[in-house]
């Protein structure tokens, strides 16, 4: 395809209309002034396992010497008929900043309409939607426009929407948009785009808005605020209205690379995809029951999910384009896979049909010829089977034994780490005679070790009463926070500090270790004017501050030599919220480990068992541990605080003042960034000022009278 066309496929009825725009037509060989928009019916032969050529048709532009674009095709019902027919949406560009969108139809008879076109001072740049009607959905800054063929006029979304996942029309309620509505803090307009985690702060949550009535219809039993920061694209599969209550069955993709499916408002099941950023989802009925999500990913791949059970089905690299229909009449659907070819710029000629069950077609060459095969597929399948079985039959015996041995390793690990628990918890240990045959010595130790195993067990865990005071714990984004308060007496640092989950596997078969990233963080309670929170490196002799931002080894905050009683410790352990999505409810053992130095070459480990964590798919759909900032109110529990301190990203900045001029930083603080000091740790300045920096969290320390450290 030479520079001066542009190409775009599109399914339509068991055919492939290829939408071809170029300057003068096929059989001109000097291209004229006058841009013609060609058309071409292709079909699938399965004869000759090609595609051919069915008809085509063309359009003749008025404009001569434009700069034309296509913005998007597709196929929309029309509200005269309400019969499918496809489009295509067309940008010309026009002087003085102008640009012109026409809309045309293409009917049966080959023949394009021109049913839409309007003017705009500004190019659409993205998120361009086309819904029955027709209708032309964009936006333009931070509002969304529409203007469709009955109106003949630019309306303005009034719903104050942030993002539209899902655009469409449901039955009874008209044609309504699904999307992130945001909640602002403050009526004042703020100037700058929020990031990613003040999704969740900030309160926003899925809506459905229709554009009949201009007015939010539905926001509740959708998806959970949750998962509002990482929802890229949504399908919706059923919809239901129940004591005039919208209910939906919809799937969505997610910036984690998942595949989440939600009914009612809640996640019901997840499938972890292959490739990484999905921007796609088509279902595709094979017939028999056999339903498929068929996901697009921007690395040019794909892949196939089961809807009956959410596991990965097939996968595919290097696709331009995944199509969806009955390519080869069989009366169910296929999903045609067009690859990228460098040798030659036609999509057709490299593709793939298949419907994943027995409809396979593809343009690559075979090696044999097909009849030659099928007079000896009888003789060979004689030669081939008897072997094969056997090797089958030695396969699944070494896998029975593979399987027997893990399931010995698990039962010892799990009688172990049960018999450990119980030991640090004081209760008696159940375990019969029977299954302490199991657990014999490995290396050929003799059986009094198992006694001095425990008595060294017993000095090294303590008891959780008189270390740790209290255990919470937060959702941040996509972060489940767990903190332990411990008491005044233990003074620890990030060195000799670490505190680990222990998520309970199903059916009792052990315990799988979640990984955590560890913070220690000491706040004094003193009165002003002594700003102790500073983060410095963790050792004897620490002198200098760390003024790099977050690396592989997490800061430390820590108190400068306050009394026992004026400061408060907190451990805290932080991990990702998505890979535990995956199950309705989850239980966590939480671990300290406290290593004390007896010698120069010796360290001793102490065990601490703080608690259980225990979450549900309901508590966190409800957001029951989700952490909200307030409107008006100052932070209200101080473990969320806590919680955010350990999940922020944290910057610290130097400050010099030669000028001795650092004593109007908490004026600073206090009047132009409309700070609020938390009242427990007044070292701690809470950002009240609105905007997108609602929310900081500052403190202040000033070493000497022209220095000074800012985090």
């Amino acid at each position: 395809m030479s520079s001066n066309e542009q190409e775009r496929l599109l399914c339509y009825n068991g055919e492939v209309l290829v939408f071809q725009l170029s300057n003068g037509n096929f059989a001109d060989k000097e291209p004229t002034k006058t841009p013609v928009l060609h058309v071409r019916r292709m079909v699938f032969d399965r004869g000759t396992n090609v595609f051919v050529q069915k008809s085509t048709g063309l359009f003749t532009m008025k404009e001569e010497n434009s700069h034309l674009k296509i913005m998007c095709c597709d196929y929309v019902s029309d509200f005269r008929t309400g019969i499918n027919l496809p489009h295509i949406v067309i940008q010309n560009s026009k002087k003085n900043n102008v640009f012109e969108y026409f809309l045309l139809i293409l009917h049966s008879t080959n023949k394009f309409e021109m049913c839409l076109s309007f003017n705009l001072g500004y190019e659409i740049k993205d998120s361009l939607r086309v819904l029955n009607g027709p209708l032309i959905l964009w936006r333009h800054v931070k509002t969304f426009l529409f203007i469709s063929s009955q109106t003949s006029k630019v309306i303005s979304v009034l719903g104050n929407l942030s993002s539209i996942q899902w655009a469409g029309e449901i039955e009874n309620l008209g044609m309504v948009l699904l999307g992130l509505k945001e909640c602002y803090l403050s009526e004042e307009e703020c100037t700058q785009e929020p990031s990613k985690s003040d999704y969740a702060i900030w309160n926003t949550k899925f809506c459905v808005y229709s554009l009949e009535s201009q007015e939010v219809i539905s926001d509740t039993y959708i998806i959970p605020p949750a998962y509002s920061s990482v929802v890229t694209c949504i399908h919706i599969c059923a919809t239901e209205i129940i004591n005039n209550q919208l209910r939906i069955s919809l799937i969505a993709l997610t910036r984690k690379n998942q595949l989440i499916s939600f009914q009612n408002g809640t996640p019901k099941s997840v499938c972890q995809l292959p490739f990484g950023d999905p921007c796609a989802v088509q279902l595709m009925d094979s017939g028999g029951g056999n339903l498929f999500f068929i996901v697009s990913f921007r690395s040019n791949n794909a892949c196939a999910v089961w809807k009956e059970n959410f596991q990965v089905a097939a996968k595919w690299e290097k696709v331009s384009l995944v199509l969806i229909d009955d390519f080869i009449g069989s009366g169910t659907e296929q999903v045609l896979l067009l690859f990228k070819d460098d040798l030659n710029s036609d999509y057709l000629t490299s593709f793939k049909i298949t419907d994943l069950r027995n409809i396979n077609y593809s343009s690559e060459p075979s090696d044999c010829n097909e009849d030659d095969i099928f007079e000896d597929e009888q003789d060979n399948r004689y030669l081939v089977v008897p072997p094969l079985e056997a090797g089958l039959k030695v396969g699944f015996s070494s896998l029975r034994e593979l399987r027997q041995h893990l399931l010995l390793k698990e039962k010892i690990i799990s009688k172990s780490y049960k018999a450990l628990i119980n030991l640090v918890q004081g209760k008696d240990d159940n375990t019969s005679s029977a299954k302490e045959e199991c657990l014999v010595p490995l290396c050929g130790e003799e059986e009094n070790s198992v006694h001095i195993l425990d008595e060294k067990l017993s000095e090294s865990f303590q008891d959780s009463e008189q270390l740790v005071e209290k255990i919470w714990y937060r959702v941040i984004d996509d972060s489940l926070v767990v903190g332990v308060k411990t008491t005044s007496s233990l003074q620890l640092s990030l060195n000799d500090a670490t505190l680990s989950l222990l998520m309970d596997q199903a059916h009792g078969s052990g315990f799988r270790l979640l990984k955590c990233q560890n913070r220690v963080i000491k706040l004094s309670t003193r009165p002003f004017p002594a700003p102790y929170l500073m983060p410095c490196e963790i050792g004897l002799e620490a002198k200098r501050v760390k003024l790099t931002p977050d690396s592989k080894k997490e800061e430390s905050f820590v108190c400068e030599h306050p009394s026992k009683k004026e400061c408060v410790q907190i451990i805290t352990a932080i991990t990702s919220l998505s890979p535990l999505l995956a199950f309705s409810k989850f239980c966590c053992t939480v671990l300290l480990q406290i290593m004390e130095t007896e010698s120069a070459n010796c360290l001793k480990n102490h065990y601490v068992v703080c608690g259980r964590v225990v979450l549900s798919l309901e508590d966190l759909s409800a957001g029951k541990y989700l952490l909200t900032f307030p409107k008006k109110k100052p932070i209200e529990h101080m473990e969320d605080l806590f919680a955010l301190l350990a999940a922020f990203h944290k910057s610290c900045f130097q400050i010099t003042s030669p000028g001795y001029a650092l004593n109007s930083m908490k004026v600073w603080l206090l009047e132009h960034m409309k700070c609020e000091v938390i009242k427990e740790f007044p070292e701690v300045y809470f950002c009240k000022r609105p905007g997108s920096f609602y929310g900081t969290l500052f403190t202040w320390k000033q070493t000497t009278p022209f220095e000074g450290i800012l985090i």
